[in-house]
This record gives structure tokens, sequence and C-alpha cells, in this order.
């Protein structure tokens, strides 16, 4: 079962089990994810799809007590929407995580949990890598991302409150900025707003003053790292993050990108003011200490950036030559 199945990491853990010829549920209400990501597994008798909220959800204990392994992937995230959505952040976030976790203690279920965390837990760290262990730091709340921040929290709090006292096997994915098909600009993604921006030829959109570092994976290294996660008895009750631990500047990822798409395009430089409608202070540095995952799975990837660079770049290709032709 896969709870946000529609979206963009969801659809490619969906597409990783049904490859495997496992049964795959999905539940999703399509207010981030997409009906084109789950499409090609439509005619697929192995899948399942349920369109619905999973607060309202009523097939919802049912189908937890007649799975074995989920993935509650499901949250209202992306820039934009956390400011423009800042009650039904809190609100989806928290209770979907807590009304998942109580369905599967009502029907005794033994699935194998897997719950999806994010970076921004970590807070305006000064730390030069962010391991599991560190302490979260929360912003002030006059920070307009703080909300997000908070209900990540609150899920790993669940979590280890579902665990210290019904021992569910559940380990809480802490993901960092992870890239690739599927994934949409429209949310303040930056690698495929950049790369569809050069590849249509315009201005590529840099938001603040481009120094912000980040550390980006590809969706399929990270549903590899899942997968070996969600296998090893050693990882449940943990909290381990998913990523890839090479740092780079905003403004080197638009060169590179200008680079490998051989794009003319100009860098255009936006305030957050002009692009989020709101000014704030963005976190300066996210890279993740990969140490723990390395130690439990013996986890190597096999994307660089540069090679999903190249992939979305040829994808857009393909897109734009479909178009063209209707």
């Amino acid at each position: 079962m896969v709870t946000g199945g529609a979206g963009f990491i969801g659809s490619h853990i969906v597409e990783h089990y049904l490859s495997k010829g496992d049964d795959v549920v999905v539940i999703d209400n399509l207010s981030t994810g997409n009906l084109e990501n789950i499409s090609i597994f439509k005619k697929n008798p192995l899948f399942t799809f349920f369109k619905s909220d999973i607060l309202n959800w009523k097939e919802l204990n049912e189908v937890v007590g007649s799975v074995d392994m989920i993935y509650h992937m499901a949250a209202v995230l992306g820039v934009y929407r956390v400011l423009e959505e800042p009650i039904e952040v809190l609100t989806t976030n928290i209770f979907s995580c807590n009304d998942l976790l109580k369905a599967v203690v009502a029907t005794d279920s033994k699935a194998r949990i897997i719950i999806a965390s994010s970076s921004s837990v970590y807070g305006p760290s000064s730390t030069p890598d962010l391991k599991e262990d560190a302490p979260l730091i929360v912003a002030p709340n006059t920070h307009p991302l703080w909300g997000y921040a908070v209900s990540k929290i609150a899920d790993e709090a669940l979590v280890s409150a579902y665990c210290q006292v019904y021992k569910l096997p559940i380990t809480s994915i802490i993901f960092f900025n992870t890239i690739g098909p599927r994934q949409t600009g429209r949310y303040g993604m930056v690698v495929p707003r950049f790369v569809s921006q050069a590849v249509n030829s315009e201005p590529l959109t840099v938001y603040g003053d481009g120094d912000q570092t980040r550390s980006f994976c590809d969706v399929r290294d990270s549903v590899a790292a899942l997968s070996i996660v969600a296998e090893k008895s050693l990882c449940i009750g943990d909290v381990i993050n998913i990523g890839n631990d090479r740092e780079i500047t905003i403004n080197e990822l638009s060169e590179k990108v200008l680079s490998l798409t051989e794009s003319d395009s100009k860098v255009k430089y936006i305030p957050y003011k002009e692009a989020y409608g709101i000014d704030f202070n963005d976190i300066k540095q996210r890279r993740p200490n990969i140490d723990k995952l390395r130690k439990l799975t013996s986890f190597k990837h096999k994307w660089t950036l540069e090679d999903t660079i190249v992939d979305l770049k040829e994808r857009c290709l393909e897109k734009l030559s479909v178009k063209e032709q209707k």
C-alpha cells in the first residue's frame, strides 16, 4: 500500500513493486499527485487505485489489514502550497499519519511500515552535514515554512510513540532533495524547473542569491535504498536519512544545467518575495550524512546529478517533439 502513490516519489515506489510482481494498492486525493504519474499502471491487474483523502477514506482499515507493507508518502508539500495552505499542511500531514497508524493497530496488521519525513525537520542548522541524531531546530513561528517542519517532526514523534506503545515495525525516512522523472517544478522544485526552462530557451529563475547549497538524489536511487531499508529488520524503529551527500550551490546547478542541455538561456535572479509572495531567509545549506544508510544497507548510488539532468533533458525534448507533432 502506498499513500500518495500518484505523487513523484510514490509513483516510483509503485513502479518498483509492480515490476517485482507484487500487488500494489494506491490511495491519493490527487491534490499534489497526478493521474499521469500512474497512468502506465492502469492496465496492470496487480494495481489498484483509490482516489480519496486518507482522512475520510472508508476502506482504510480494510486495506491496511490486507497488506504486508505500507509506504506513507501522502503529504501537503512544496514551498508554494506550504505558504498558501498552512492549516492544511498541519492537519493533513499530522492527522493522516496518526489515522494510518491507528488503522494498523485497530486491524492488528503486521505490515512493515515506512513513514516519509523531510530534511526540513533539521531547520536552519549550522551543522555541515546533518546526522539523524542532530537536534531538530524549529524556526520561530514568524518563519513561513515552519508549519511544514513542525508537521514532519510531529510525524516522527508519532512513529516513536507507536513503536514504543504498540511495537510496530516502523522506520522513519528523512528525504533530502529527491529529483528525477515525474517531478514537477510547479511547487518550487528547482531541478525540473531549471531543465524545462533551459530546454525551452527561457531564463533560469534562481530564487535568492543562488549561494544556498543543496544535495540532490535521483528518485531511482532513493527508491532502491527504500526497498533495502524495508527488508532490513535492523532498520525497524530507526530514523534514516536518504539522499546524496554531494553538495552543490544553486548557482553551480544552473551552470551545470545550461552546459548539459547546451542551452543559450540566461540566469535570472528573483527575490524570494517576488517568487513566493513573501520574503524569508532560505536555509543556506542542506547536506545529509548518510553513514547510517550505508552501514545498515551497504547502499550505493547509481545515478549522478549529471546523469539525472541529462535524463530529464531527453524527456523534456521528447515531450516537446510529441507536442509539435500534434
